[in-house]
């Protein structure tokens, strides 16, 4: 097996790859990334074999690829996408110590380590969430959705495609967050958010709207 990463930027990916290959070592892991600069090279000791051009040449049934690019859910979504218009196969990156029992999730997934997801939360294709954060009962989390470190979201919260959520917000239970919505660092949220939000502060109160790029976070025609 292969796995090609998409996004040479985070060292912990690297620590990931280490952990995974304790207990899978016939997984082969290797980057891929668009910045020219970085093809070509090692990032910590793992090769940086191309970008997404290369897709179409890597691809095969016993072939890989996973997108860790986090700081836009929009470049994310973008970028998986061209994965499977390029006839690649989506696959998961998952820290080994995280208990998925009653817990579904969709292809393309990227949990870091100390990720919790509590009995029947589901979660969307191609979404990504960070290390220590937390998703409550019943949750559901869409497609192409980011949590960053320290999240803590509350039961039965519904969290939209291409959302955002910075570290340590709080998402108060049985909430919905709608598509696309990007929550600051540290928000408190205490009251359903609309489509294209920004919200900041606690209590969280909406400061902008985001431009309207994608209508969902959806990686599949």
């Amino acid at each position: 097996m292969k796995m090609f990463l998409l996004g040479a930027a985070n060292p912990e990916a690297v620590r990931m790859i280490l952990t995974l290959q304790r207990t899978a070592p016939h997984v082969q892991f290797a980057f891929l990334d668009n910045d020219p600069a970085k093809q070509g090279t090692l990032f910590h000791g793992v090769p940086v074999v191309g970008g997404t051009a290369r897709v179409r040449e890597l691809k095969g049934p016993d072939t890989r690829f996973v997108n860790l690019i986090t700081g836009s859910t929009e470049l994310r979504c973008r970028t998986t996408r061209e994965i499977v218009e390029a006839g690649g196969t989506l696959g998961d990156f998952i820290h080994p110590g995280i208990d998925l029992t009653m817990v579904s999730h969709g292809v393309g997934t990227y949990l870091q380590e100390g990720v919790i997801m509590q009995a029947q939360v589901s979660l969307g294709d191609n979404s990504s969430i960070s290390a220590g954060s937390v998703v409550g009962h019943e949750g559901r989390i869409g497609h192409s959705v980011f949590l960053a470190p320290g999240v803590c979201i509350a039961g039965c919260v519904d969290i939209g495609d291409g959302t955002f959520i910075g570290t340590n917000a709080t998402i108060l239970p049985r909430l919905r967050i709608g598509r696309w919505v990007t929550i600051g660092a540290g928000a408190v949220v205490t009251k359903d958010v609309p489509d294209y939000a920004v919200v900041a502060g606690n209590p969280a109160r909406i400061i902008k709207t985001n431009p309207v790029s994608f209508q969902d976070g959806r990686v599949f025609s």
